[in-house]
């Protein structure tokens, strides 16, 4: 349950990459909580899957906390997730991540060869395993099931040496992953999802060790060390497919599964699921149809569609779509920015964010004449800043880069002052915009395809 899951703000609305930055920093915090600091190198995007669906299904209010500042966030404070789906999620992250660590001791990888470091993770993982038992005790679940599923692994591994069938090698994983995704009905008070999201749990686990195999097969082989899919002889073209049929099943059995709101489930398991597919194995299906589709749904929305869903700018690109409720810092209220500039109710247009009394128009929140807003807005609405000198602006240059603004946030630049995004937004191609209209509803993604049909 390690790495399958990497959504980027590229791919997720305003609303669910808050939404699921709240459970990534809820689950490091739960581990640290429950389980000390060194816990936190337990927490993985994977593992926060868990804290979602329980959030997803619960009919109470949202529980939050506000968390203090983080070099992973440019040192600012947060809302975060907590209640039992953190502890929940924090639980069985440490034991999967115990798990992993006993494996690499086992198979002696990288400095775990080293007997001091292999004596010293030994203990770690017996240490972590009683805590994970304890504090999912705590609410309601029993982590000796992934542990005793863990202990099957090898002899699952030696039937699949004996001529058996692949799946044999899953089976584990498939078990503990089912019964952590189920245990998440039981802590939302809704027990008739169990069944169902027991197997999208399984799924979710068979394609987490399918894609794991997959892309370790070459370097698995160079080692000459044991891979499922060498062993087996499937070919690249059959463990494509198996992954590709496990993440069309997740989706049909989360459509059985009563949530209060499905938008970041979906977007974390029906989609993500399917870029990691199309991550591994070297290339896509869907592309085709977003860009067919893209002339249609700009004239969908300028006629009156869902205003979630924007129409292609003057230059042919895909403007971000209007998300209801969220703003571009997080804040409540309309999505800044993501009207048609000088349209009524758009970006810079009267009655929208930034028109004649809105956020950043005249009379308005940060406009001119407004409550903190400067006399002489630059173009654009926003106002210039001067351009930091040499010295200064390495100085700033050196506290962003050491606190991580530079690479995992938005930030202005050091010297010129200019909004410019981290290095690791940048790096992740806008070209991966995707979305359906074709799953009950229209979903908060950013264009228009039928990934999901």
């Amino acid at each position: 349950m390690f790495g399958i899951i990497r959504p980027c703000r590229h791919r997720l609305s305003e609303g669910l990459h808050a939404s699921w930055m709240a459970h990534l920093c809820g689950l490091c915090l739960a581990l640290r909580d429950d389980h000390g600091q060194l816990a936190r190198t337990a927490t993985n995007y994977d593992g926060l899957v868990i804290s979602v669906l329980v959030e997803a299904q619960s009919s109470r209010a949202e529980e939050r906390r506000t968390a203090g500042p983080c070099p992973l966030r440019g040192m600012r404070t947060a809302p975060v997730a907590r209640g039992e789906g953190a502890r929940l999620a924090a639980a069985v992250s440490l034991a999967l991540a115990s798990v992993k660590m006993r494996d690499h001791v086992v198979d002696g990888d990288g400095v775990f060869a080293r007997r001091s470091v292999a004596a010293g993770a030994r203990r770690v993982t017996r240490r972590w395993d009683r805590q994970s038992a304890g504090s999912a005790a705590a609410v309601g679940f029993d982590t000796g099931v992934l542990l005793a599923a863990a202990g099957r692994q090898e002899a699952a591994e030696s039937a699949v040496s004996a001529g058996g069938s692949l799946l044999l090698a899953t089976a584990p994983t498939e078990e503990a992953t089912a019964a952590a995704f189920a245990h998440t009905a039981v802590l939302a008070g809704r027990p008739g999802n169990a069944e169902a999201l027991a197997e999208a749990g399984r799924l979710f686990g068979r394609l987490a060790h399918l894609l794991d195999a997959a892309e370790d097969r070459a370097e698995d082989e160079t080692r000459g060390a044991w891979n499922p899919l060498t062993v087996s002889g499937t070919s690249q073209a059959e463990a494509e497919r198996l992954c590709r049929d496990a993440v069309h099943g997740i989706r049909l059995a989360l459509a059985e599964v009563e949530f209060t709101d499905r938008a970041l489930v979906h977007r974390l398991l029906a989609h993500e699921t399917s870029e990691a597919v199309d991550r591994v194995f070297g290339h896509r299906h869907h592309h085709h149809a977003c860009a067919n589709t893209d002339a249609g749904a700009g004239a969908s929305a300028s006629a009156g569609g869902d205003p979630r869903v924007s129409a292609p700018d003057s230059g042919g690109h895909r403007q971000p779509p209007r998300v209801l409720g969220y703003g571009t810092s997080g804040s409540f209220g309309p999505a800044e920015g993501y009207g048609v500039p000088g349209a009524p109710g758009g970006a810079s247009g009267q009655g929208g964010p930034g028109g004649h009394g809105g956020a950043g128009g005249p009379g308005g929140s940060g406009g001119p004449g407004g409550p903190g807003g400067p006399q002489q807005p630059a173009e654009g609405g926003q106002p210039k800043k001067k351009p930091r000198g040499p010295v200064l602006g390495c100085a700033v240059w050196l506290t962003m880069a050491c606190t991580c603004q530079l690479l995992c946030c938005d930030h202005d630049d050091p010297f010129t002052r200019e909004r410019r995004e981290g290095f690791c937004d940048r790096n992740c191609s806008s070209s991966d915009l995707e979305c359906c209209n074709t799953c009950g509803g229209v979903c908060e993604c950013l264009a228009c395809c039928s990934a999901c049909a």
